[in-house]
């Protein structure tokens, strides 16, 4: 079918609708957002050429990917945090130090003898594999609801490896593009080493004037996002410049050296990495998979399959197996671990371009990484993605109920809310930052967690999969406030609650809608909880029927304040005082009322 080609700010406007537009319709219906992409790239490029980015916007497109690359590449230098690599705990540390050689090495061999590719391409797309994809993670283990060991190691596992499988598969591309350029082998090692030099002095001095130009005040708070946007840019396009195929190297370094620099900013600016990785993944990725000809798809033959077998059946499980020789983890974690193993959009984001890359320094193949990459993402995610959950059950490691609530501040009340909540088989901790206000949730057997819960110590100890709701109920209203503001992104803005704030202070109204979660239940303070129970009030876990429906459970309690509901699978739900409450004929109740 033939097209013309399309207006090119039609074309950047297609590609934004089609890459959101997946993100959202994944978040939307649960599915992974790739798997989205990837068809709706598919459908808009080969199968109908609609569109054709190499006809509508020619030579724009390889400096597009190339910028694009680099902020992938920089944020996942602003992920790894090496304190927090550290403090992991021993089977991630494994993955990485073990696991990430290991598995180079592995898919090295299996994109050669299995794949058919040149040393070359092999050697650099094994880097890149060490990769298992961050953002496909996440969202399965949401859908799994693995047990807690097993999704906390692949959910760090995917974090910290991400950057280092970037920066593998650099450094084996500057090996392999000195090897073809320089002739000689000590000429190659040479411009290897002045190549490494630069890029690392580079990438260190950038990090360095931003941080402390940040630190002192040089830059103004809504300027700083700009200012270190501008910045990856300039040291990417100059780095490069001076010496070529260095600037993604550069900004990988200039990323980690932010990320462990402890800058009072850092949350916005993981707020801009965020934001920025969303919008070029997902516009990446159309824009690779729409870049998919015909003759590209024709390449992948029966090696290509035997090469994706090779991947999923041996490399991955051998690489995570011997990672995990020595350590106390059980056999049926080492075989969940060692089979999830989702690629992502960045494997696709970075063969795409070392791909072409490759074929300008001369060696064929290089072409074939990137119908390579979708293929192996397009495997994976199906395979793993409707095998997870099976498998956790049948290895005994799904979780047990539906994700329930974490309440952060210890009290009489709080205790007897995660009792009556427990008691109901919905899961709940209490966090304090004091160990004698827990100590009535520890004579209750309740989980606890000892600690400031906006920690990174909290970030590793507690199961991001376990608590799928917030209560904040501290009696510091400004506390409230932060713990709502900063766990708000991560949870979900509907899903973190605060109590009322004290009489005499300022009103909610007075707040900016930013700040702070819903209210909760009636909106009443903590003293007003404490003071009902202290008159007898007692919360309550009160089934529906068909007989007694929601009127009749309110005609029954017409004191009780319902502060939620448990539907028949598990799952909680809140009231808030904006909205009325509506209860449905299986619900049961969550009350607080008096004695009687």
């Amino acid at each position: 079918m033939h097209h013309e080609g399309l207006d090119p700010v039609l074309v950047f406007a297609l590609i934004g609708v089609l890459g959101v537009g997946s993100q959202w319709l994944a978040w939307r219906f649960r599915l992974p957002a790739i798997v989205l992409m990837l068809v709706a790239g598919l459908v808009a490029g080969p199968a109908t050429g609609i569109l054709n980015p190499a006809r509508d916007i020619g030579d724009l497109m390889r400096p597009m990917v190339a910028i694009a690359v680099a902020i992938i590449l920089f944020e996942g230098g602003l992920t790894l945090n090496l304190k927090s690599l550290t403090g992991a705990s021993l089977p991630v540390r494994r993955l990485v130090f073990v696991g990430a050689p290991l598995g180079w090495l592995l898919s090295t061999l299996a994109g050669h003898y299995a794949g058919g590719l040149s040393w070359e391409s092999a050697v650099v797309f094994g880097g890149i594999l060490v990769v298992t994809g961050p953002t496909v993670i996440a969202p399965l283990l949401r859908q799994a609801a693995l047990a807690s060991r097993p999704a906390s190691i692949l959910k760090w596992e995917a974090i910290v490896n991400d950057p280092v499988g970037a920066l593998a598969a650099v450094l084996a591309f500057e090996v392999v593009s000195a090897l073809n350029t320089q002739g000689s082998l000590l000429a190659a090692a040479e411009h290897l080493a002045i190549g490494i030099v630069v890029a690392t002095v580079a990438g260190f001095a950038a990090g360095w004037a931003i941080v402390w130009t940040f630190q002192r005040g040089h830059v103004p708070e809504y300027m700083k996002v700009p200012v270190l946007f501008g910045a990856v840019l300039a040291v990417y396009a100059g780095s490069d410049t001076l010496l070529h195929e260095s600037g993604l190297l550069a900004v990988t370094v200039m990323g980690l050296y932010i990320a462990n620099s402890h800058l009072p900013s850092f949350t916005e600016i993981l707020r801009f990495k965020e934001h920025a990785t969303v919008l070029l993944v997902s516009g990446v990725f159309i824009l690779l998979a729409s870049s998919l000809t015909l003759d590209m798809l024709m390449l992948l033959d029966w090696r290509a399959l035997a090469f994706v077998l090779a991947i999923v059946f041996v490399a991955r499980p051998l690489t995570v197996l011997l990672s995990f020789v020595g350590t106390d983890l059980p056999r049926n974690e080492r075989i969940l671990v060692a089979w999830i193993g989702p690629r992502g959009v960045v494997l696709v984001a970075v063969a795409g371009l070392f791909g072409t890359r490759l074929e300008e320094l001369g060696i064929a193949d290089g072409p074939l990484l990137a119908p390579l990459s979708f293929a192996l993402v397009a495997a994976t995610v199906v395979l793993h993605g409707f095998s997870i959950a099976p498998l956790g059950r049948a290895l005994g490691l799904g979780a047990k109920t539906a994700p329930g609530l974490l309440i952060a501040g210890g009290s009489k009340w709080t205790v007897a809310l995660a009792e009556t909540l427990k008691e109901a088989d919905v899961p709940v901790l209490i966090a304090d930052r004091n160990w004698f206000r827990l100590r009535s949730a520890r004579q209750a057997e309740i989980p606890v967690f000892f600690g400031e819960v906006l920690s990174e110590a909290a970030e590793h100890s507690l199961d991001p999969n376990a608590y799928a709701f917030v209560l904040a109920a501290t009696d510091n209203d400004a506390y409230n406030t932060l713990i709502c503001t900063d766990l708000g992104p991560e949870f979900g803005r509907n899903q973190v609650f605060q109590v009322g704030r004290h009489e005499g202070q300022e009103n909610d109204r007075d707040l900016p809608v930013t700040l702070g979660g819903r209210g909760f239940a009636a909106g009443w303070p903590v003293e007003e909880y404490a003071d009902r129970l202290a008159e007898g009030w007692r919360f309550r876990v009160t089934g529906l029927t068909e007989a007694f429906g929601p009127d009749a459970y309110r005609e029954a309690n017409p004191d009780a304040l319902i502060l939620g509901a448990i539907d028949k699978a598990g799952g909680l739900r809140f009231a808030d005082p904006k909205t009325e409450f509506a209860l449905k004929g299986d619900d049961r109740v969550l009350g607080f009322g008096p004695p009687d």
